[in-house]
């Protein structure tokens, strides 16, 4: 067996609970490429909703969904995803964060951990029981500390009868490897054990 790496490993959490005519989020749809990977998921019958604040952002998102034919599977929204409840209404099966900087682009425009975190509040209330969301928290940056240090305050303190919280990461690795926070949602708030 080999480990895997934090963005297989994503994936793999992913796609162990997306399924044909689900509904996915990417909560941060930079390049594109896990917008896609959620798209060819949900498949003809699913939607994924992607977010972005920056217009390179959702250019580049639909740029690489219409090379592969799946535009109409995705919304390519140019808004912050603290306000996802706006565009997402019905029940999630995942969603994933990538928290840092679009790669490529202006490293000064960077996710916050309040914004990320009102981002992961409302997905929690629209999560199926089993969905999982994914942060890949990357904190090499400027203001990259403040946010994972928000972050893994507020998933630390969920009820572990409500959700589950993972951390994955390798700890023997130099300058700032990014990690993975796992949520999965085990119960409704107030919902039996």
């Amino acid at each position: 067996m080999m480990l895997e790496r934090v963005l297989p490993y994503a994936k793999t959490l992913l796609s162990s609970v997306i399924t044909e005519g689900d509904t996915a989020v990417d909560a941060t749809a930079g390049n594109g490429h896990d917008t896609l990977f959620l798209a060819q998921l949900v498949g003809d019958s699913g939607a994924v909703y992607a977010f972005d604040i920056q217009q390179q952002a959702v250019d580049a998102t639909i740029g690489r969904l219409k090379e592969h034919g799946l535009e109409k599977r995705a919304h390519v929204i140019l808004d912050g995803h603290e306000h996802l409840s706006k565009y997402v209404h019905g029940e999630v099966a995942g969603a994933i964060f990538n928290l840092g900087y679009l790669p490529g682009g202006n490293h000064d425009i960077i996710t916050k951990g309040e914004t990320t975190i009102s981002a992961i509040q409302q997905l929690l209330s629209k999560l199926k029981i089993g969905g999982i969301i994914v942060l890949v928290i990357y904190h090499g940056h400027e203001g990259g500390k403040e946010e994972k240090d928000a972050v893994i305050e507020y998933v630390s303190h969920l009820p572990q009868k409500y959700v589950h919280v993972l951390r994955y990461e390798f700890i023997n690795q130099k300058n700032d490897p990014p990690f993975l926070i796992a949520l999965e949602k085990m119960n409704r708030v107030g919902g039996s054990d």
